[in-house]
């Protein structure tokens, strides 16, 4: 008997994608037109923690910003390129863990299009500080993509370890 969609990897993998891009969107929303950052351009949450309005119009940490307006269409086509490549890696491989991590990568790359395509930039709100020091301003899609990353590299790395161990 075949097990249910949603416990093989890739259903796995795919509730992890439309949660963390669901997540995403939803918090932009939120900080667009709920708390209308924008117009307020940072509220304080906690000692280490604002919500900054940032409208990022290049990549990760601001790179390749000087590209103009064909950046937005250049980095919405590499992302769903990307994209593509890692919904074949998630419905091929047979981790759930990896699975759900290549979906929260996923979901954050789409989320982040998303903004792209509508607004012409990405929405980046999350402002971590502490003691004089400031962390780039980020969002839930960003965090997504991380997170899972850092996880894929711990589990290879703890791979590795148990294949020189055996």
């Amino acid at each position: 008997m075949s097990k249910p969609f949603m416990l093989r990897p890739f259903g796995l993998g795919l509730l992890v994608l439309m949660l963390s891009l669901s997540v995403d969107q939803v918090s932009k929303y939120w900080i667009l037109y709920g708390l209308n950052l924008p117009e307020k351009g940072s509220v304080y949450v906690l000692p280490f923690l604002n919500f900054t309005m940032v409208w990022n119009h290049a990549v990760t940490f601001g790179m390749f910003g000087g590209v103009g307006n064909a950046g937005r269409i250049l980095f919405s086509v590499i992302a769903l390129a990307v994209a593509a490549c890692l919904l074949v890696w998630m419905a091929r491989t047979p981790s759930k863990l990896t699975a759900a991590c290549v979906g929260a990568i996923t979901g954050g790359a789409i989320g982040n299009v998303i903004d792209r395509v509508r607004y012409g930039a990405v929405v980046d709100f999350i402002h971590a500080h502490a003691f004089g020091w400031s962390w780039y301003v980020f969002n839930v899609a960003d965090s997504a993509i991380v997170c899972a990353v850092c996880a894929l590299l711990l589990q290879n790395a703890f791979a590795g370890k148990q294949q020189q161990a055996t």
